[in-house]
């Protein structure tokens, strides 16, 4: 799963410029669907088809963003320094000081104005600098609407954990193709839906969703934990297993599909805890609400330092979240 986890996070691809990470993807996909298309927006949707009869096959929608925080240039200094505005909601405070890489692979470092204080670390007093002599020479290599990320990277530590970027919701992609390998004949018709621009809003998912028109919808995300020192209380910790959400700011999640979720967790002894996030909001809230509405829920990821560089999850939790989507949708469990 390693190996896999590091392929999918280090293809750059901010909100909107998915393309790089969707190729990586449909590859994986491609042996495991029936069919694969990218809708006008983006999203790629891998349909992989039940085996129940006609009318007794639920339409399932899974889904998982492939678009990650990150930045756009928008002027080159004479000195050849590059400004920026950023997409998603980025901490400069965790920004500051590395090192980030453009769709072309050129390299450089994000640095704050000299003398800004911690609590003024705003974007407008953030530069590039990729090491040009001045605003020409750094237009070989950078233009007007270029993008670039903090350069992604998967560290192993201790266990079975891993910290890196962009584990939001890279990892969340991973679950699903995961998933998809180990259900080989789903009784339901399943829809697997990267989808793109949730950073900025949740955008991708809502025109995927009406043209799908699930009857249950399951989102994969990262999640905040309660185990960090100063972290406010969260009945979340990393190794605790996949968490199953009840609500976070944008949705309240289907009451029966939570309990079949937490039931089927129970009875295959699948390692889990109740998720209650207290902020935050994921794909969950625009497939409950496309066309006339579905039963929507989330299995998410315990992930500490949620949009930094250094994301830590367990792969334990990771394997949790697929073993209970495999017995959910591969069982008779409603």
């Amino acid at each position: 799963m390693l190996d896999l986890v590091k392929k999918i996070v280090k293809a750059p691809a901010i909100s909107g410029r998915e393309d790089a990470v969707a190729e990586v993807i449909r590859a994986q996909m491609a042996p495991l669907c029936d069919e694969i298309t990218r809708d006008k927006m983006g999203n790629l949707i891998c349909l992989k088809r039940g085996s129940a009869p006609d009318g007794e096959r639920r339409r399932v929608m899974l889904a998982a963003h492939m678009d990650e925080i990150g930045f756009f240039v928008t002027f080159i200094e004479e000195n050849g320094f590059i400004r920026l505005t950023p997409i998603g909601g980025t901490n400069f405070v965790a920004a500051a000081f590395t090192t980030v890489v453009f769709a072309n692979g050129t390299r450089g470092v994000l640095v704050p104005e000299s003398g800004t204080a911690a609590n003024a670390l705003t974007f407008d007093k953030f530069y590039v600098d990729i090491g040009a002599k001045d605003k020409k020479d750094a237009e070989r290599k950078v233009k007007i609407g270029d993008y670039f990320v903090v350069e992604p990277t998967v560290t192993r530590l201790m266990g079975k954990r891993i910290a890196g970027r962009p584990m939001d919701d890279r990892i969340g992609c991973v679950v699903m193709i995961e998933a998809a390998r180990r259900l080989p004949a789903p009784r339901d018709d399943i829809y697997y839906v990267f989808t793109v621009q949730e950073e900025v809003g949740c955008r991708g998912s809502k025109p995927s969703a009406f043209a799908i028109a699930p009857d249950v919808a399951i989102a994969y995300d990262v999640t905040g934990t309660g185990d960090t020192i100063g972290a406010k209380p969260m009945a979340v910790k990393v190794g605790g297993g996949a968490a199953i959400k009840i609500k976070d700011s944008s949705v309240i999640c289907t009451p029966e599909l939570v309990a079949a979720l937490t039931a089927t967790a129970k009875a295959e002894k699948i390692p889990h805890q109740i998720e209650i996030l207290p902020y935050g909001g994921t794909d969950t809230s625009s497939m409950q609400m496309a066309g006339s509405g579905c039963a929507a829920g989330c299995i998410s990821i315990p992930t500490r330092y949620i949009h930094s560089g250094v994301e830590l999850i367990d792969l334990g939790d990771v394997e949790a979240c697929v073993a209970l989507t495999v017995a959910y949708l591969g069982g008779e469990g409603k």
